[in-house]
């Protein structure tokens, strides 16, 4: 036991361990995804937070020794967020056809994002750093950890935000689309990506192509857009 426990000790302090072990999490929630056939309950990033929060918590291990691992995923999403510039220019046409809509369901959408959030947390007394950190949760990650700053939130509190509102939009999406009897994939889609950034507009991709390729556009659309309205709904409060 004490061999085990020294050599654990080792590997722990390694960021290649941590690394391993994010991809690995990803990996098992997304074989418990296509298992349950595609259900969204079955979010595999809940199901890889859940299980990298356990083994954290079972070895004992802080925070800042599993991100020297995990930063090397983290670094990728600057990419990713730069990649949305894709999507954008293959529906440029379609864009220009529904400028209006679009621009209509974007403002919507981003306003009642960061205003609905500030609102309730303003109601429930939250003091000026929290509601910094959770105007921009509707952004997606790299942006929403900038404007965070920018704001004097706290980052990590912002990134934690962000992961739930995206899991939590990715879950209910569908059901809720489809409830309401939704069907232009193009909506859909926008819809998702404004209100649950990349994990939305992954489950997106999931669904139909051109939803994922809509909620590419919301996704980064509401991020230029919501470091401009965070700013100003969050004076109204303070």
């Amino acid at each position: 036991m004490t061999d085990a426990a020294l050599i654990w000790s080792y590997l722990a302090s390694k960021p290649l361990l941590w690394l391993c072990a994010t991809l690995f999490a990803y990996w098992a929630g997304d074989a418990a995804f296509r298992a349950s056939g595609r259900r969204p309950i079955a979010n595999p990033v809940m199901i890889a937070v859940i299980l990298l929060a356990v083994l954290l918590w079972a070895t004992a291990t802080p925070y800042s020794n599993y991100f020297e691992g995990a930063q090397f995923v983290h670094f990728m999403l600057g990419p990713a967020t730069v990649c949305l510039a894709v999507p954008l220019q293959a529906n440029l046409r379609q864009i220009r056809r529904a400028a209006l809509p679009i621009a209509a369901a974007l403002l919507a959408g981003s306003f009642t994002a960061v205003f609905a959030a500030l609102a309730i947390a303003w109601a429930l007394g939250a003091d000026a750093s929290l509601m910094a950190s959770l105007a921009p949760k509707s952004a997606t990650a790299p942006v929403a950890i900038g404007i965070s700053e920018a704001l004097g939130g706290q980052p990590t509190l912002t990134a934690v935000l962000v992961l739930l509102t995206g899991m939590i939009g990715a879950i209910f999406v569908t059901p809720m689309l489809n409830a309401l009897g939704l069907r232009d994939w193009r909506a859909r889609g926008f819809a998702t990506g404004v209100a649950a950034h990349g994990i939305g507009t992954a489950r997106a991709f999931q669904v139909h192509d051109t939803a994922g390729a809509f909620a590419s556009i919301g996704m980064g659309l509401n991020a230029v857009l919501t470091a401009f309205l965070a700013p100003l709904v969050l004076r109204l409060f303070l």
